[in-house]
């Protein structure tokens, strides 16, 4: 998603630049992009890594989340190291930590420190919870429904398109290095907020019910998510229910010159994904 998105964005500035893609995709819908190309890359394979790497100045950070991760990206990082790779923009995770009892944040803190005590300049860019992560619950909040392990506490939820802005502009502008950005929407919202903000969006009534997190756990599973992986969003929304993500802050305007989207900007301009999943049934 992410990825995806800072293509597009680098596109935009006229950049040139190569995409790293896993062993046997294809590299077509990269070839129709201005300025880009494409090579192969396993985050399980250093000596790939390094190949990918070779020649590259400034790199984008950014896995899957899965058990590996945090191996994953300490390889990058020491192939980027062993390329010379010069600057390596992160995506990290607000409150980044290695010693926090979130399994998300401990591994992002793993990297952060390796990137850190590396010879690589680096740039930690660390969104608060991305409002794109609701798109695969679709049909259900079509059909009227959102559910969480979370009650009335506020988060500064983020548009995944703003992450992708400030990543595109420490990778392509000098200023970057050594600065950690948290980047976060205009405002904390809380969930019953975020349903109310997309059944307006949608024409509908969408209602907001507080999950125990071991049922949302058995949702996420049900729906094919590794356990691993759902519990880790577990304990991110426990994080978000003592009230640890709320805070916001002007990184996304500062860095892009463009104020951050809201939740009503996410609900109006992806109210067509969200409606076609309830026409699905």
């Amino acid at each position: 998603m992410i990825g995806s998105l800072l293509t597009d964005a680098l596109v935009a500035r006229g950049a040139e630049f190569s995409v790293m893609l896993r062993p046997g995709a294809s590299g077509d819908r990269i070839a129709s992009k201005p300025g880009a190309t494409s090579t192969e890359g396993d985050f399980d394979d250093p000596a790939s890594l390094r190949r990918a790497l070779e020649g590259v100045d400034r790199a984008f950070l950014l896995t899957n989340s899965s058990e590996r991760t945090e191996a994953q990206q300490i390889a990058f990082v020491e192939a980027a190291q062993a390329q010379g790779v010069g600057h390596v923009v992160y995506l990290s995770q607000l409150a980044a930590d290695k010693r926090s009892p979130v399994r998300f944040l401990r591994y992002h803190g793993a990297v952060e420190a390796a990137l850190t005590n590396s010879t690589v300049d680096c740039t930690f860019v660390r969104p608060n919870l991305i409002l794109q992560a609701y798109l695969p619950f679709a049909p259900a909040i079509a059909h009227g429904l959102m559910q969480a392990p979370i009650g009335d506490a506020v988060v500064s939820v983020v548009d995944a398109r703003d992450i992708a802005a400030v990543a595109a502009a420490a990778l392509t502008e000098p200023g970057h290095v050594g600065k950690t950005y948290t980047v976060t929407g205009p405002q904390a919202v809380s969930h019953a907020d975020i349903a109310a903000a997309l059944g307006d969006a949608i024409g509908q009534s969408v209602r907001f019910e507080s999950l125990p997190p071991k049922e949302f756990i058995a949702v996420l599973t049900a729906a094919g998510m590794p356990q691993w992986q759902a519990e880790g969003l577990a304990e991110d929304y426990a994080h978000y229910d003592r009230g640890e993500a709320g805070a916001v802050s002007r990184d996304v305007e500062q860095v892009t010159g463009t104020s951050a989207r809201s939740v009503h900007d996410f609900a109006n301009d992806y109210a067509d994904a969200f409606q076609s999943a309830g026409a699905g049934g």
